[in-house]
């Protein structure tokens, strides 16, 4: 397994970048462990895949220097690298069997055949493929094609990093969430270095241990899921982390008083918040009662385990979750539980002061 340093790395699919918006991938600096499980997340077009293909060799940086425990290999192909790369889409061989795609990158490499047999049938109990192993590939499904492809990727030992990108997308839902489990459970067990792309929270929140979230072309926030639910960084993370995503409002800062039309709101310290200040608050910690901020019900959505209840607060948009069992006063009003406020000034959260 490798630590793997990308250095200052940006980079245009334009032959003269001049400014920042010429950049699909504007300046990263970042490194991910030797062995570590991390998920790059953003929306299309943000940079994860540019990103991810740098990292492989498949992609040459336009600045920017990538190393592999300490070595620089800006200039290495993938093969050098020792990179297992899985696409969004399944790459295999139609024409073998399904043991023989899976032992294919193996005999490759040279290694001894009862060792080719050992790894590929534990790969393809893993993946659920065992009673197709002597099958052509070409009569596969779409989701069978791609376990394939992923079983590619898992069935060497001796690779650098594992990178995905987006390799769920052809998989039913269930077998999205067993073949999830089972790359934690891999990475667990062998500590392989795991780079993941996807535009799914899910996904994401489920696999990695550290969450890189992008938006335009940079990075926004790394952390873990806790971290991202409670502390976004950046009010992309809260609108794009959580389902519903994170209320945020306009605000104009007093001290500990923030003010929202004629609403004034406890904070917990006194932000120092200067240029546009937002109040963000995940739906989870707005209380809904008797008592507060008075607020007009426009809907309220049931989803089993809980509802959430949407309104109006001075005129904004919000959001509230509540339990199944809780009803919705005739008069409803809405507090703020000051451990869930954060405050945001030009879209990056500011601390609290005392």
């Amino acid at each position: 397994m490798a630590r793997i340093d990308v250095n200052h790395v940006r980079h245009s699919y334009l032959p003269n970048p001049q400014k920042d918006a010429d950049f699909a991938l504007r300046e990263v600096h970042h490194t991910f462990e030797d062995g570590g499980a991390y998920a790059l997340l953003g929306p299309s077009g943000c940079g994860k895949t540019t990103l991810l293909n740098i990292i492989s060799g498949l992609l040459h940086p336009s600045h920017g220097q990538l190393l592999f425990n300490g070595r620089d290999v800006t200039n290495l192909s993938t093969q050098e690298r020792n990179i297992a790369q899985v696409f969004q889409f399944p790459v295999i061989y139609d024409t073998m069997t399904v043991y023989d795609n899976l032992a294919f990158p193996l005999r490759n490499r040279g290694v001894p055949e009862a060792d080719v047999d050992r790894k590929v049938r534990e790969t393809l109990e893993m993946i659920d493929l065992a009673s197709w192993a002597r099958k052509k590939a070409r009569g596969l499904t779409a989701d069978q094609k791609q376990k394939i492809s992923l079983g590619r990727g898992l069935v060497r030992s001796d690779v650098n990093a594992i990178l995905f990108d987006e390799p769920l997308t052809v998989i039913d839902p269930h077998m999205k969430w067993v073949l999830r489990s089972q790359l934690k459970q891999l990475h667990r067990r062998f500590g392989y270095t795991m780079v993941y792309v996807t535009h799914d929270q899910t996904e994401a929140l489920t696999f990695a241990d550290q969450v890189v979230v992008m938006y335009d072309g940079g990075i926004v926030q790394i952390g873990t899921p806790a971290e991202l639910f409670e502390r976004p960084r950046h009010t992309f993370v809260g609108y794009f982390i959580g389902s519903p995503g994170m209320n945020v409002m306009p605000v104009g800062i007093d001290g500990k008083t923030a003010t929202l039309g004629s609403q004034r709101i406890e904070l917990p310290g006194a932000p120092k918040a200067s240029g546009a200040v937002e109040l963000g608050i995940r739906p989870e910690y707005v209380r809904l009662g008797r008592d507060g901020m008075a607020v007009s019900i426009s809907k309220v959505e049931d989803l089993g385990r809980h509802k959430v209840v949407r309104a109006k607060l001075e005129g904004r948009d919000i959001a509230a979750v509540i339990g199944e069992d809780e009803t919705v006063p005739a008069e409803p009003k809405v507090r703020f539980d000051p451990a869930g406020i954060n405050i945001y000034a030009d879209s990056w959260r500011v601390e609290m002061g005392a």
